[in-house]
């Protein structure tokens, strides 16, 4: 199994590279926003233009700078490539600049991704 970790750098893209995925059979994603350190340094994240008591509008006002971390668990190579070239047909070839960076990780264990009944008196299942 491998965790695939994606960050994304145009949160516009979000919905098409999760069509994609779910395409080529992902299902379980986690999605967090998220900023690097390039963008913390350029203060392009952090709001301090806003007034004391912002209206509405200040708040609107301001284009979202964050990036999107999303990532999931897949059960072999092959699916591995999958989400890849998945990924790529979104955002293009992620050696170029302002795509994204993802990243695979083999992992030994994993606890609770595939859920069993633990059927009570009344078979419901109990978390």
């Amino acid at each position: 199994m491998y965790l695939v970790l994606f960050v994304l750098h145009n949160p516009d893209r979000l919905d098409d590279l999760l069509q994609a995925w779910d395409e080529v059979g992902v299902n379980g994603i986690t999605i967090l926003p998220s900023t690097g350190l390039a963008r913390l340094r350029q203060r392009s994240v952090l709001r301090d233009d806003l007034p004391l008591i912002p209206s509405l509008h200040d708040i609107l006002s301001h284009v979202e700078n964050l990036n999107r971390t999303i990532f999931t668990i897949v059960d072999s190579d092959s699916a591995v490539d999958q989400v890849v070239a998945a990924t790529e047909s979104v955002v293009g070839d992620l050696d170029l600049p302002n795509t994204g960076i993802l990243s695979v990780l083999p992992l030994a264990r994993v606890y609770g991704l595939h859920r069993r009944n633990n059927a009570g008196e009344n078979g419901n299942s109990s978390l």
